[in-house]
Order: C-alpha cells, then sequence, then structure tokens
C-alpha cells in the first residue's frame, strides 16, 4: 500500500553524506528533502521543493541521517551498577563481569529479555539511532545462545553470534571442549537466526587459534565476520581481522603501527566504542591516527550492563571529538555512515535518493552542535523508514 508522499523542508543544513565536493558530510543549505513508500526520493533547494501528501517543517533546524549503532549487547538480565562504582573507585576493568551476567541472563524468561531490548532500542530510537546491530554473548550455550539470538530478529535485521564471548565457568578448564561447541551445535542452533558471527579475541578470552577456527567455521556457515579485539592491550585480533575479510574489527584501542597500516589497506572497518572507555577508565583509542593513515572509522555505543552501559550515539558523537581528536564533521560521519559501512549496508547511514528514510531532525542549527552540547536533549524529531516516531 502507498503511504504518500512527505516533505521535509525549511532544512538549514542538510547533512547528506552523499561526499560531493570533497565534503563528505555532503552539506546542504537551505534544503528539503521528499520521502516516498519509505525512501528518501528527492533532495534539493527548498525553494524547488515539490508538492506532497504530507508536510514537516524543520524551521531552519539540522537534519541528518539516522546514527547507526553497529555494536550492542541488548540481550541481557541483571544488573552490574556496583561493578561500575568498584571501578570508579580504583578497581580495573578485565572483562570477568561479563560471566555475571550470563548467569542473570539463563535465569531470565523469554519475555524478560525481550523487555530488556524492546526498553533499550526505544531508548536508542529516541536519541536518533535508527539501525542497531544486536549481539548475543549472555547465554554461551546452545539454547540460550539461540533464543538470545531469536529475540534480537524482532529488533534488529542485523543480529550477531558472539558465542565466543568468553570461556563459561563449566568449562573454565576445557577451552578446546568450549570452542568445538560453538563451532558445533551451537553455530548450528544459532546461525539461522544470525547475519553476523564475533568473537572477543582478548588475554583472558579467546586466543588467535580459537579466533580463527571459530570465525573460520562462521563463514563456511554464511555468516559475515566481525571481531572484539585489541580492547585490553595489544594482540593478533585486528590483522586476522583484516586477513580474513573482517567488516569490522572493534574496540582498536592498542594498535600497533602494523595494526594501523593493515585497517588502512583494508575494507575493514575500525569500529571505536568510546563509552567503553569513559565507564572503564581506560586509555581512548587515537582515532586521529587512523584517520590520517587513511583507515575507515565508525562510532558505536557498546551498549551492554558491564562495560558501557549507555545507548547515545550522541554522547559517543561527544566524546569522539572531545577524547579521541575527531572533529565533529569526522564524528558524526562514523556515527552514520561508517556505522553503515561497518555493518555492510548501502541502504541507511546516508541521505539520498533511494537510501532508507530514517533521518533525525535537531533541535540545532547544525551537527556541530552534537559536540558542543554535550548531554543535551538535542534529537527533536526521528523519522525510521520514513514514519515520524
Amino acid at each position: 500500500m502507498r503511504r504518500g508522499s512527505l516533505l521535509v523542508d525549511h532544512i538549514g543544513e542538510l547533512v547528506t553524506n552523499d561526499g560531493r565536493d570533497g565534503d563528505p558530510l555532503g552539506v546542504r543549505r537551505d534544503a528539503a528533502l521528499l520521502v516516498e513508500d519509505g525512501q528518501v526520493a528527492w533532495i534539493g533547494s527548498a525553494r524547488d521543493a515539490p508538492a506532497a501528501d504530507r508536510r514537516i517543517d524543520a524551521g531552519g533546524a539540522a537534519v541528518l541521517p539516522g546514527f547507526v549503532d553497529s555494536h550492542a549487547h541488548l540481550v541481557f538480565a541483571g544488573d552490574r551498577a556496583a561493578e561500575f562504582a568498584a571501578r570508579m573507585a580504583g578497581e580495573r576493568y578485565t572483562g570477568g563481569g561479563i560471566r555475571t551476567t550470563v548467569g542473570a541472563t539463563r535465569a531470565a524468561s523469554d519475555d524478560d529479555l525481550r523487555a530488556t531490548v524492546g526498553r533499550l532500542r526505544a531508548e536508542m530510537l529516541r536519541q536518533g539511532t535508527t539501525t542497531v546491530e544486536i549481539k548475543s554473548g549472555y547465554g554461551l550455550n546452545v539454547a540460550d545462545e539461540a533464543r538470545s539470538l531469536r529475540i534480537a530478529a524482532e529488533f534488529t535485521e542485523d543480529t550477531t553470534f558472539l558465542g565466543a564471548h568468553v570461556v563459561p565457568v563449566e568449562y573454565a578448564h576445557r577451552p578446546d571442549d568450549y570452542v568445538g561447541m560453538v563451532c558445533g551445535p551451537m553455530l548450528a542452533a544459532a546461525a539461522p537466526y544470525a547475519r553476523w558471527i564475533d568473537v572477543f579475541c582478548e588475554r583472558g578470552a579467546f586466543d588467535a587459534d580459537h579466533t580463527r577456527a571459530i570465525l573460520a567455521c562462521g563463514q563456511a556457515a554464511g555468516l559475515g565476520v566481525r571481531l572484539h579485539a585489541n580492547q585490553l592491550g595489544p594482540g593478533p585480533g585486528v590483522r586476522l581481522g583484516v586477513e580474513l575479510g573482517a567488516a569490522s574489527v572493534d574496540h582498536c584501542t592498542h594498535l600497533t603501527d602494523a595494526d594501523v597500516d593493515a585497517l588502512a589497506g583494508s575494507e575493514t572497518v575500525a569500529t571505536l566504542l568510546p563509552g567503553a572507555e569513559f565507564s572503564t577508565r581506560s586509555p581512548y583509542p587515537d582515532a586521529r591516527r587512523l584517520l590520517d593513515a587513511g583507515a575507515t572509522v565508525a562510532l558505536a555505543t557498546d551498549c551492554n550492563p558491564g562495560s558501557s552501559y549507555t545507548s547515545s550515539m550522541p554522547f559517543c558523537v561527544a566524546l569522539a571529538v572531545r577524547e579521541m581528536r575527531m572533529t565533529p564533521a569526522e564524528a558524526v560521519w562514523a556515527a552514520t555512515a561508517g556505522g553503515a559501512a561497518a555493518l555492510r549496508r548501502t541502504d541507511v547511514g546516508r541521505l539520498t535518493p533511494g537510501a532508507r528514510a530514517d533521518l533525525i531532525i535537531l533541535d540545532a542549527p547544525s551537527h556541530l552542535h552534537l559536540a558542543y552540547r554535550p548531554g543535551v536533549p538535542l534529537i527533536r524529531q526521528v523519522l525510521h523508514n520514513g514514519v515520524p516516531r
């Protein structure tokens, strides 16, 4: 059924991400945008705007593509506020708290898990996130990983099987056996609900050999590759991800020159997660180093109950500018088009004809205000798939 056309006009600053005239944001002034059947049908000068069935007057505000959050862990139960307080009192983050969430998640009902995902997804949408990737990883057995992905698939098409998050306590002294289960019955149960496979390649989690084996099994099952790597220290994960053609390697906090060169010479996106550094008092990734080398950079929230319990992409944009030496334009691109590249999506993260009509209207005249006014609720209105939310 035809939805009718919708014109968004009197746009003071339109961020298209079309990369025209050497401007990655493709900014247009005094613009308008026409939506038909959930897609962008036309963009141009406000004075040339066509007639439409409905109209939204942006009132001179900035309009941006909806944020694309390409790294989030929303299927979980329980609370780790005490762990956060301990870190703020000086304890070092090790990733060990993941097992606490595993126990709570296994004990939760489907309805409880679904309610948590729904609540967080609604928070994200209110803050301008129109596309989100959701991982499993807090079940760590066949049944709970499969149900986590089944629930995640109710909210997004970008679901990621993260059975290799950590080794659960019942396999603590048998990591090889656990990897065998991940590659065998767990992958078989999870794959029907997943688009991607991911591994936490880090000390205390999975080494290079186990990571390679798990990702190879996922590729054989038809899943795309993503990777947690180089968060807690230097390691083999970044170059392994590039070697395997990963869409994205995420965290990238501790990089060697060889890691940076590998990312810059590949199509693998470096997805940076500044909410994790904020919440763990860890060093921030050096985005400037990656960008100057020519790597593609994305920003994401890493929303999870332990190390980054934020659902706010505007907050991550502000952190990236303040703490990671990105310009506001680079951070906005990374939070929109960069996230789309990390998910290998061409239909989101931009506002050009044929793209999905996911957009946000700011209560501000420019994208600069996302970093200039941190913590302020600047998202005035969200259109998701052409529908005002």
